[in-house]
């Protein structure tokens, strides 16, 4: 957890709901897959898997212009981070969760979480919850998908770190492939209700928190109480099509939710009955 998720917000409606001051999603950027991303990065993804290039809000000054205002931008990076110090990108798929509970003293997110925070948008997450009365074709516990989101309808603000990675072999260090940039969410336990699905979910942020968790300027000790939990009752959680299941499948079917007759050994994240058992 957090493994899958939707964010299917074109980036002229994210540079409106997050406040962003220069979108600089079209601008090329190196990728670690060996295919063309499906769909495009930029494009609306029902399900976003790591190691895809996915939509993420910073605060940073120019490139061009260090002592120029840090600005809000809205960036495609790579789900998965690598640390500077990485003698290679290949770990990146290992860390695409940060734990709230050890980010501060972890060398891979220590120094990201003082001065390199962002925010993730997304529709929603996914999550596989083990049925405990249900078994599959090959005799394991049933895994059903469940789709996660707001109550209130608004964008997920999954919180983030990221982290600019240089492959040495590139010469030139203007040129757009020398740099890989990688992003992590962080995790905490799941509050109740969720935790019926599974014990972790993403840290996900406030509006009025949005600020402070981007400003460069704020060190890690000022933002380790955003790390706290939140509230409970801000999501809503419904099964839906095990198809989400394939990193190949993708669109709007895979939020479809899956009505009750159809679950089997499926536990009710709101009242914990076990429905088709």
């Amino acid at each position: 957890m957090c493994g899958r998720y939707a964010a299917t917000a074109n980036p002229d409606e994210l540079v409106l709901e997050f406040e962003v001051d220069d979108d600089r999603s079209g601008e090329p950027g190196r990728s670690v897959l060996v295919k063309p991303q499906e769909p495009p990065p930029g494009r609306p993804d029902h399900n976003v898997a790591p190691t895809k290039q996915a939509p993420v809000v910073l605060v940073r000054a120019p490139r061009d212009d260090r002592e120029a205002e840090p600005r809000r931008q809205l960036r495609l990076l790579t789900w998965g981070l690598v640390p500077s110090w990485s003698k290679d990108p290949r770990g990146g798929a290992r860390m695409i969760n940060a734990r709230v509970e050890s980010v501060a003293d972890k060398p891979a997110f220590a120094r990201a979480l003082a001065s390199r925070r962002c925010l993730v948008p997304a529709q929603g997450w996914y999550e596989w919850q083990v049925s405990p009365t249900a078994l599959d074709a090959k005799g394991k516990p049933r895994k059903q998908p469940f789709f996660t989101e707001r109550a209130d309808g608004t964008s997920v603000a999954m919180a983030g770190l990221y982290e600019f990675w240089r492959d040495a072999a590139v010469a030139d260090p203007d040129d757009p492939m020398a740099w890989l940039t990688t992003f992590t969410v962080l995790t905490g336990p799941a509050e109740p209700g969720l935790d019926r699905i599974h014990d972790r979910q993403p840290l996900v942020l406030e509006r009025d928190e949005w600020d402070t968790w981007l400003d460069p300027g704020t060190g890690a000790a000022d933002v380790l109480p955003l790390l706290e939990p939140h509230p409970a009752g801000r999501f809503v959680a419904r099964p839906v099509p095990t198809a989400v299941s394939s990193n190949r499948s993708n669109g709007p079917h895979l939020l479809d939710p899956v009505p009750p007759e159809d679950l089997v050994g499926v536990v009710d994240p709101m009242t914990g009955e076990v429905l088709g058992a």
